[in-house]
Formats: structure tokens, C-alpha cells, sequence
């Protein structure tokens, strides 16, 4: 296109294409781009006609400009009729912009619709820091969110647990006249629902009473889903009756949670009374209802009725998902029926049900503990195979397998693998690992696992040699334990209160009293103290050796590694181990050592 003619105000000519519906994107768009401000001029001429000024912005080919994009929000915003558009705008430009930075937001906080808007659409596109942060500066500015964007913001702090940020929100919504409905209250009462806090949940429902706002179906299916959680039956009954005074009819949501409920509290009996009053009242129980009952009666051992109830719910034209199979199949799998777990397998195939992680986890665990490794590694196969990721259940599952089945090359394998993934491996797989190792004759084998692990980029963590040191200690290997622990700090890692009392007990057990003294001495010499934790932690790991014990806390005293509260502890351990005898009126016979009596009673 030729360059215009001089004194020729292209702002004024292609407003004038625009409004007679004359411009034309592949000849004009080279102005626009040789001046970017172009743009936003020609929005501002069209701010009279928002229609023309929509048409010609969207007639150009994205990217817009964002100095472009809220000029034409800016103009659309006052108009009603354009408000749909401007909102989708404002969601677009949220998504590829921070709008909630100091840089932008102020100049969408003059606008009275667009913070309500921007709050709403933060909210929806999970970024609920910068719906808050939009919320905090509104209230700042004294402006006041709309109901419809303060329900959007209580939502998205509920899913993502950010409970005393929803609590400050919601008391400052009600300091700042929000019209507090009844949507922003479900809002509110889904936080505690998240938070699983019954209290504050009931104290809300008091305060709806007390404003005059009344609770609806998904109010009072809120606070009964919260209360079978926290296994309170009795109050969820009592706010099932309110719901039938109140003239609002329960529907399937009510019932499936009173039914989980009873459920989970192993009351299956019951939960299927519910069911025969759920029909009863003309309410059609859906998959939610009988997956959830299925799976009741499977943990509690009763599989015939399980699968009678599936009959049922195929009778009523509803085929089973992958969850109802998944209860079925968890508890053949326990009872280790494979033929039955085969057969319905091969039905979940036949009826196009894709199986998930949980039962590919199922199977693997299922193959693992009777051996059958081979099998458990097909599944995994499979499972990879169809695009589903391996997540820790299925790595610890693999490795116990193998250490049962003497494959302990497996399952460092595996081990590797899980670390490579993201997992934390925890005290109970390097337990494995260790006894495998053990059982072979092998422990030296076990002081190689972090060099290993290094070999394959994965550097060992403080985590890792603590287990691998606490195992080897308790299986009575304080050698190679003092390996590891040398490992450890040649790496630059320290050892903790656990590690270095660990270490000195494993000391004390082998009757090396010197050995124990120095690495006592030097855990006090790093100031690590014993904690309530790590007392209750060795106290359970060696219940049946207090001789040994009583000998590491009497060291521990003489050296000042003994905190306050876990004096308390021993003092109401010993308070305990009397309190028989003093009832009866017996002597008792105390059967901790005399020294460590002495100790406690200075």
C-alpha cells in the first residue's frame, strides 16, 4: 500500500474505513504496525460506537497490543450490551498478561466493572494469589467486589486449601458491604468443607440464621458431606431433618454423602437402609450410590452382597466404571483370588472400561505379595503403555516385591527409577533394601547404594543415609552403619539428633560403651538435642530392649542433650508404670534401673 499523502490524520481515516465497514486488514495493517499507537488512537475516535470499535479490533489478526486491548475494554465496559465481550477480553489478556501487577492493575481500578471482573476471572484460572492480591488492592482503593467475583474467589481459595487467607477474605467482604447472599456463604461453608473444620462451619451457619440468609440444597449438602467426614452421624442426621422442616427435598448428593458416611464408619447395614429410603423417597440412586456401597461391603468382607448390589445397579441401566471394578477387585485382590481378578479383567476389557491407577497399583501390589514379579512387571508395562504415570504407591509396591523374591538388583533398579521420577523413597523401602541385603549374607552391600546413586545423577539426600543408618543399626550392623554415617559427611551432609542417638545406642547394644560416649560427646558438642519426637521414635523402634535404652537417656542427661518436655515425657512414663500397683495397693516393682530413677528424681 502506498504511503498516505502528507497532513493526512490516518487516526481519522481509518476510523472513517472502520465505520463504513471499508477497512481492509491485508491493506491497512501496514500503517498500523509502522505505528503502534495508531491503534489505540483510532479505539479512542471509535469510543462513541463500541460496535464499530469491536468489529475493527477484531478484525485485526492477534496478538493485539495490550495498550490496545484496554483502550477497547475500557470503551466496552460502560455499555451492558458489550459486557460479555469485554469479559471474554479481559479473560484473554488475564491469561497472557499480569494484569494483577503494580504496572497495570491500577489503571483497571478506575473502571467500576472491570475489578470485578479481573477478580472473577483470576479466580476461574486458578491464580487465587492474584485474585487476593486484586482484592486486597480494591479494598484499598475502596471499592467494593460484586457477590458473583467474591463467590469466585472463596472458591478458588477452598480448592486450593488456603484456608486463613478465605477467613481474613470473607471477614473483610462482610466489613465491606458486600451483598452477602446466600452463594457467597456455600462459598465460605465449602472452605471449612476443604479445611474439615466442623466448628467454624457450624458457627457459619448460626451467622446465615442470625443475617436472615437462607440456606439452600447445596448449603446443607455441604455442612452433612462435612460432618460424615468427620465421622459426626448424629449431627448430619440432625441437619438431614432440618433440610425436610425447611421444605428442601434431599437429593442424590444428600444421601450418597450419608451413605459414605455410615460407610466409611464400617456401618455398611445401615448405609444400605439408606439406600431402600433414598428410592423410597423417590430419589434415583446413581453410580456415586452404589460404587460407594460396593466398595463398603467389600471392605467389610462381603463380596457376594458386593456383587449382588452390582447386579442391581446393571439391572437400573447403569454399567459399572473403573471404580465400581476397583472396590471389587481391591478385595479379591486381598484375598488373593487372581482366577476371579482375571475373569474381571477380562469383563472390564469386554465392556471398554479403562483401567487407572488404581488398578494397575492393585495389581502390581496383588502380584508383589504373593511373588509373582513377572506378572507385576506386565502390568507396569501396561501401564506405562497407556500413557498412565507411575506414581509412589507403584514404585513401593515393585520394590518389597522384589526384596521378598530375592531380587534385589530389581529393586534397586526400581529404587533408582523412583528417584529418578521425583519420589522420596521413605524408611520403610531402604528397610527392605537393608533386611534383603541382610539376608544374603550382603550388608556391604548396602554401604554402596550412595555411591550408586550418585553414579546415576540422583545425589543422596540427609533422608536417605538416615535410613540406611537406622536400618543397619537396628539390625545390629553399628560397622557398616559408621561407614555410611563417614559417607554422609564426606559429602558435606550432617547428622541429626536421630542419626548420632541412633548410632550411640547401636554402640551401647554391641556393649562398645566408649564409642557410644564419644558420639554422644559429639552431638553435643554440634548442640543437637534429644526431642519429644526422636524419644518417642527410638522408644518405639527398641520397646523390647528398655535396659539399653535407659542406659542412652541416663548418658544423654550427664551430657544436657535431654530437652524439657521430653523429661516430662519420662515423667509421665513413670507415672504410668506405677499407677497399677498404687491402685491396688501393691508395691510396685519398677522395671527401670535404679540409676535412672535417681536421675528423674533430681
Amino acid at each position: 500500500m502506498p504511503p498516505p499523502p502528507a497532513g493526512v490524520d490516518l487516526s481519522r481515516a481509518l476510523c472513517a474505513a472502520a465505520i463504513k465497514s471499508t477497512f481492509r486488514p491485508h491493506l491497512h495493517l501496514p500503517l498500523l504496525a509502522a505505528a503502534p499507537p495508531l491503534l489505540t488512537a483510532v479505539l479512542h475516535r471509535l469510543s462513541p460506537l463500541p460496535s464499530a470499535a469491536l468489529a475493527f479490533f477484531r478484525a485485526l489478526p492477534p496478538p493485539h497490543p495490550l495498550d490496545a486491548s484496554l483502550a477497547l475494554l475500557r470503551l466496552l465496559a460502560p455499555h451492558p450490551r458489550h459486557h460479555p465481550a469485554a469479559r471474554s477480553l479481559l479473560r484473554d489478556l488475564s491469561l497472557r498478561h499480569p494484569l494483577s501487577s503494580p504496572l497495570i492493575l491500577p489503571s483497571l481500578l478506575a473502571d467500576p466493572h472491570v475489578p470485578s471482573w479481573l477478580l472473577h476471572a483470576l479466580s476461574h484460572s486458578s491464580r487465587p494469589h492474584d485474585a487476593v492480591r486484586v482484592f486486597d488492592q480494591m479494598r484499598a482503593r475502596g471499592l467494593v467486589p460484586d457477590a458473583h467475583a467474591c463467590t469466585a474467589l472463596l472458591t478458588a481459595l477452598a480448592r486450593s486449601r488456603m484456608t486463613a487467607t478465605a477467613r481474613r477474605v470473607f471477614d473483610e467482604m462482610a466489613r465491606a458491604g458486600v451483598a452477602m447472599n446466600t452463594h457467597v456463604y456455600n462459598a465460605m461453608l465449602h472452605v471449612y468443607l476443604k479445611a474439615g473444620d466442623a466448628e467454624r462451619a457450624e458457627t457459619l451457619m448460626t451467622r446465615m440464621d442470625a443475617a436472615g440468609v437462607p440456606l439452600d440444597r447445596f448449603s446443607f449438602n455441604t455442612v452433612i458431606a462435612l460432618y460424615c467426614r468427620k465421622a459426626m452421624r448424629y449431627e448430619a442426621m440432625c441437619v438431614r431433618e432440618r433440610m425436610d422442616k425447611e421444605g428442601i427435598q434431599a437429593d442424590a448428593v444428600t444421601w450418597n454423602s450419608l451413605i459414605h458416611g455410615l460407610c466409611k464408619d464400617g456401618r455398611v447395614n445401615e448405609a444400605a437402609q439408606l439406600l431402600s429410603e433414598m428410592t423410597a423417597a423417590g430419589v434415583a440412586p446413581d453410580h456415586v450410590t452404589y460404587t460407594t456401597l460396593i466398595d463398603g461391603y467389600c471392605r467389610a468382607g462381603n463380596v457376594e452382597e458386593a456383587v449382588k448390589l452390582r447386579g442391581e445397579m446393571e439391572a437400573r441401566g447403569m454399567l459399572p466404571g473403573v471404580a465400581t471394578y476397583n472396590a471389587i477387585l481391591r478385595k479379591l485382590c486381598e484375598d488373593g483370588k487372581m482366577k476371579e481378578v482375571n475373569k474381571l479383567l477380562s469383563e472390564m476389557d469386554e465392556r471398554k472400561v479403562q483401567a487407572d491407577h488404581v488398578t494397575c497399583n492393585t495389581l502390581i501390589n496383588a502380584y508383589c505379595k504373593i511373588g509373582d514379579m513377572n506378572s507385576a512387571c506386565k502390568v507396569k508395562r501396561k501401564m506405562m503403555e497407556s500413557g498412565l504415570q507411575l506414581n509412589q504407591f507403584t514404585y513401593k509396591a515393585l520394590i518389597h516385591g522384589f526384596c521378598k523374591a530375592k531380587g534385589l538388583d530389581e529393586a534397586k533398579e526400581a529404587l533408582f527409577e523412583m528417584m529418578d521420577a521425583g519420589f522420596s523413597p521413605n524408611y520403610s523401602v531402604f528397610s527392605w533394601l537393608v533386611d534383603g541385603f541382610c539376608k544374603k549374607k550382603n550388608a556391604d552391600a548396602v554401604v554402596l547404594i550412595p555411591d550408586e546413586l550418585m553414579e546415576r545423577g540422583l545425589p543422596p539426600d540427609k533422608a536417605v543415609y538416615r535410613s540406611l543408618i537406622r536400618r543397619l543399626c537396628r539390625k545390629g550392623l553399628v560397622e557398616q552403619a559408621q561407614k555410611v554415617f563417614d559417607q554422609m559427611q564426606g559429602k558435606g551432609l550432617v547428622g541429626d539428633s536421630l542419626v548420632y542417638a541412633t548410632l550411640a545406642y547401636a554402640y551401647l547394644t554391641e556393649g562398645k560403651q566408649v564409642a557410644a560416649s564419644d558420639t554422644l560427646d559429639k552431638m553435643a558438642k554440634k548442640q543437637l538435642y534429644v526431642t519429644p519426637q526422636i524419644y518417642n521414635c527410638l522408644c518405639s523402634s527398641y520397646a523390647d530392649e528398655k535396659e539399653t535404652l535407659n542406659m542412652l537417656w541416663v548418658r544423654a542427661m550427664e551430657r544436657g542433650l535431654i530437652t524439657k518436655s521430653v523429661y516430662k515425657l519420662m515423667h509421665q512414663a513413670r507415672l504410668k508404670s506405677t499407677k497399677p500397683a498404687a491402685e491396688t495397693g501393691r508395691c510396685a516393682s519398677v522395671s527401670r534401673p535404679h540409676y535412672l530413677e535417681a536421675t528423674l528424681n533430681i
